[in-house]
């Protein structure tokens, strides 16, 4: 290894200039951090539009650089002359001593001979072109494992590439913004492959856009619209995240996105925690659950119609992740005689594992506390003790009574503004098991959207945020795309299943972040720098989709016709209010 200070410093004195660098064979040691630089050796013999792509659009740190250099026409036909004359030559010899004739070079001359066609005529050039890629890392042992990762990609593609050995400095100045090629592996190109390696691409979204798709606003780096199908084929799911911090817009967009998907076919289903949601269900004729009222009220107990053998079981399990939501992790003790109630208050109302007695009613949360009461175990009674606030308490509201409303129509939307923000998490988790059997059960196919705004509420339970990733994980089978709507993007990202659950949305928008976490944003969505600075400072409305390795700035438009009814300002809807001589909502 080799040592190469920036600048000597007397004894004492503090070292002036910028850090020293360590060479290694293969390796660069640049201020604490390690790098490797690989040589694009051998290219496909066929290559469409942006066929480099992958390479470019890598997730971890990787510099890629292109140095190109245009051949004088004169010398590029004198080489181009010289190399078909060699080709033929070898092809004569091989076909004098009797020699099966050679594929690779048969199709070398062919190329040979419809390039020189090319170049005589003037529809090409040629170019000397060098292709760099260096790879960052932390550690040593994460810069092999990336580099590796780098050079399968690149073998997928049908590109051969070799690590600059004994030129670790060189192979590192080279892709650096100098405009220096220390290296000199050139290969010679013409016109066409040299256009479809540049990363020139439009900064419109390129979808398969189909009878689905709705305008979300317009392009903020072009004059186009910008135009999205969450349920095209091109995508691995329907699902999308929408994270901003409070008063960004992040509601406006999503609700803009709803009325325009109801337009289009798309049945919508909405968990609304303050009932923002309410003007637009009044609007195009939705059905409105306000949940904690006697006309929004979900039993849990509830067999679905037409649910299945497993019916019953279904909903036994449920129940056990309800009741975990309501009181926290059960022991296996209490687990045991958890099941055991479910069963004796299944029973006492008539209904057992026999699908004929299934249609009877079904029993209630103060038949399964008195189940465990009379289970004469002490752990039973312990949970008995603590479901007493939701039977005959303060939060009976929610499950004192049965069902008494149908999640039914085009748009549904679940209030939660009327729970106390201790039931609200337990409300959320029980009205989306109810939307996710309707669902489910539905004999009818057709493109569904469920969202739940304020998701962050349920993804900091960990028994909801469980059941929020399995429903987002089954979704696309059911053609569903799950949308989760948070202000609270750090707590979301701070756990392991919120990480999931965004990770899991093929649909990702960003809009304005708090300062505090644009750290945790850059590192889950991969962002650069200029990406980190408009979700920084971007103004109210305008965000940043995120769809695969595709990246388009928008900025959402309404019609007054629909501003009207998507907006969330007090002052503006105060004076919609008494234009329209209704009360508040």
């Amino acid at each position: 290894m080799r040592w190469f200070p920036s600048r000597p410093a007397q004894r004492g004195s503090p070292r002036l200039g910028g850090p020293a660098i360590r060479i290694g064979a293969r390796r660069l040691d640049v201020d604490g951090s390690v790098c490797q630089t690989l040589i694009v050796t051998g290219y496909p013999r066929e290559v469409g539009a942006a066929w480099a792509e992958p390479l470019l659009t890598f997730p971890g740190r990787v510099d890629v650089a292109a140095h190109i250099t245009p051949l004088h026409p004169g010398t590029a036909a004198d080489r181009l002359r010289r190399r078909r004359a060699r080709l033929e030559s070898a092809w004569r010899l091989d076909a004098v001593r009797g020699r099966v004739e050679d594929p690779a070079q048969a199709a070398a001359a062919a190329d040979a001979a419809v390039l020189a066609e090319r170049l005589a005529t003037g529809q090409g050039r040629l170019f000397t072109l060098a292709v760099y890629i260096t790879v960052h890392a932390a550690t040593p042992e994460t810069l092999d494992a990336e580099v590796e990762q780098v050079r399968m990609l690149a073998a997928s593609l049908l590109v051969d590439t070799a690590p600059a050995t004994f030129r670790a400095l060189g192979g590192w100045i080279s892709t650096l913004p100098l405009a220096t090629d220390a290296l000199g592996a050139r290969r010679t190109v013409d016109t066409d492959a040299l256009a479809a390696l540049l990363p020139f691409t439009s900064p419109d979204p390129a979808a398969d856009l189909g009878e689905t798709t709705v305008v979300y606003g317009t392009n903020t780096h072009s004059s186009g619209l910008v135009l999205w199908d969450r349920f095209c084929g091109g995508l691995d799911n329907h699902n999308a995240v929408v994270l901003a911090q409070s008063g960004a817009g992040k509601s406006y967009l999503a609700k803009l996105e709803i009325l325009r998907s109801l337009l289009v076919g798309v049945e919508v289903s909405v968990i609304d925690p303050e009932d923002e949601y309410a003007r637009l269900a009044d609007a195009v004729g939705g059905t409105r659950v306000p949940l904690g009222t006697p006309d929004g009220r979900i039993n849990p107990f509830d067999l679905p119609e037409g649910g299945g053998d497993q019916a019953l079981t279904g909903r036994a399990l449920f129940v056990h992740t309800l009741v975990a939501a309501m009181l926290g992790p059960l022991t296996p003790d209490e687990a045991a005689a958890l099941d055991r109630a479910i069963l004796t208050a299944y029973a006492g109302a008539g209904i057992t594992r026999d699908a004929r007695t299934w249609a009877r009613t079904p029993p209630l949360l103060a038949d399964l506390a008195s189940a465990l009461a009379g289970d004469g175990d002490a752990a039973a009674a312990g949970l008995a003790d603590r479901l007493t606030p939701y039977v005959s308490g303060s939060h009976a509201t929610l499950f004192d009574g049965p069902t008494t409303t149908r999640l039914d129509g085009h748009l549904v939307v679940a209030s939660l503004r009327r729970l106390p923000d201790e039931l609200k998490t337990v409300g959320m988790l029980l009205v989306l098991d109810a939307l996710w059997r309707r669902t489910i059960d539905s004999p009818t196919r057709r493109p569904r959207m469920i969202a739940v705004d304020e998701g962050w509420a349920l993804l900091q339970d960990p028994v909801g945020a469980k059941y929020l990733y399995r429903l987002a994980k089954a979704a696309r089978k059911h053609w569903t795309g799950l949308t989760v709507i948070t202000q609270d993007v750090g707590d979301v990202l701070a756990t392991d299943l919120g990480r999931a659950v965004a990770a899991n949305a093929a649909t990702q928008i960003l809009l304005r972040q708090a300062p505090q976490n644009l750290d945790a944003v850059t590192s889950a969505f991969q962002l650069s720098d200029g990406e980190r600075h408009t979700v920084a400072a971007a103004p109210r409305g305008h965000a940043l989709l995120l769809a695969g390795h595709q990246r388009v700035g928008l900025r959402a438009l309404a019609s007054p016709e629909e501003h009207r009814l998507i907006t969330s300002d007090p002052a503006e809807l105060d004076t919609l209010d008494d234009a329209e001589g209704e009360k508040p909502w």
